[in-house]
């Protein structure tokens, strides 16, 4: 049947459905919310409701749950069934003409129900093993529900929301709250946006600490306001509540303070820190080209710099990047020197900035021989 027609209507229903919850949701609910946020013209309210001539059908089991990349990888092929590691039939894209074979497959969870022509994939075949939107390799979650398995789903499901390239903070430190945090939010109805407008309180409480010198007091606000951006993040990708509005937000807020806390730290020192100090020249403006480096790389070889080899991924979780800054100041101010710690900083931005750009030569080299692969996806 090959690829679906971009004509067609694409109907999604959904065979059964269960109590249990996973963050907050059914698994049902799940991908109902799936379906329509991957491109479903429209979501059946039962089997009854069949497709009408010229439609496609896309069947997925209601007690599954399903990466988010295999339902939009479903909606978007015809002909197309989705088979566990077992053999069950958990999903299947079919036309109209064949809806009374494809329901009967569905309800019995037997692939030997299928019409002939029915390309039949796992998980990995379908979904592939990189995320490339989260840089890491792992195959795309597919796992039936019961009492005895939603813990783990609901940990696989929290890890599978992190990125797999990230800075050492965020990876190995702000995981274990977090998901305790993200569970809370999720079972009383906290939206990450709310999550995210939460944070940027903490920006300018932050700032307004660094500004007048209470260094402590800001770097307790500051530390709460990265934890909050890995909550908000991880809540909308676990409850499917992400949208292009809270992502500007969200990465917004994240673009732009670093500069600003760096710059009221060094106005806070007084005169233990000569304001026009090239220090602060070097912080702002290396932060700033450093973004102009990432992008550089971007658009010149097609793939992003940290994910390219595994020495770039690493040297990601110690980069001049807001975290690493404010661990380098948080330890500088338990030794009674934020003064030194901000030189600090200044000095590890400028050898970042070296390390980029001797990045975008090695790419530039590299690129001559062919494009460009993520060492994840090899």
């Amino acid at each position: 049947m090959g690829v679906a027609e971009r004509q067609t209507v694409r109907v999604g229903y959904i065979n059964g459905t269960s109590p249990l919850r996973l963050w907050g949701l059914s698994p049902d609910e799940r991908l109902r919310r799936s379906l329509k946020r991957v491109g479903a013209d429209r979501i059946a309210p039962s089997l009854d409701d069949g497709p009408k001539s010229g439609e496609s059908a896309v069947l997925l089991q209601g007690d599954w749950v399903f990466d988010e990349a295999l339902v939009r990888k479903m909606v978007e092929r015809s002909g197309v069934a989705l088979l566990a590691d077992d053999g069950t039939l958990v999903a299947v894209h079919g036309a109209a003409e064949d809806w009374p074979v494809l329901l009967s497959a569905i309800r019995s969870g037997s692939a030997e129900a299928l019409p002939p022509g029915i390309e039949r994939l796992t998980a990995e075949g379908l979904g592939g093993s990189y995320n490339n939107a989260l840089r890491k390799r792992e195959i795309p979650l597919l796992s039936k529900v019961d009492e005895t398995s939603v813990k783990a789903l609901e940990a696989r499901l929290f890890a599978g929301s992190y990125k797999g390239v990230t800075d050492a903070i965020t990876k190995y430190v702000w995981p274990g709250p977090a998901s305790r945090v993200t569970k809370f939010c999720s079972v009383v109805g906290i939206t990450p946006n709310q999550v995210t407008l939460t944070s940027l309180a903490f920006v300018l409480g932050a700032f307004w600490a660094f500004w007048t010198g209470h260094f402590a007091i800001g770097l307790v606000m500051a530390w709460i306001m990265t934890f909050l951006d890995t909550v908000d993040g991880k809540l909308a990708r676990v409850t499917l509540t992400s949208t292009k509005f809270g992502n500007v937000f969200d990465h917004g807020i994240d673009l732009i303070h670093p500069p600003f806390w760096w710059w009221a730290w060094i106005v806070g020192l007084g005169a233990a820190y000569d304001p026009n100090n090239i220090a602060l020249i070097v912080i702002v403006a290396g932060y700033i080209l450093q973004r102009v480096e990432e992008g550089i790389f971007m658009r010149a070889f097609g793939i992003e710099m940290h994910i390219w080899r595994r020495f770039d991924s690493r040297f990601r979780l110690i980069t001049a990047r807001r975290n690493p800054n404010l661990l380098i100041l948080t330890v500088a101010l338990i030794l009674g020197e934020p003064a030194m710690g901000m030189t600090a900083v200044a000095i590890w931005t400028a050898l970042s900035f070296a390390v980029h750009t001797l990045q975008i030569l090695q790419g530039a080299v590299a690129s001559r021989r062919g494009k460009l692969v993520s060492w994840l996806a090899q």
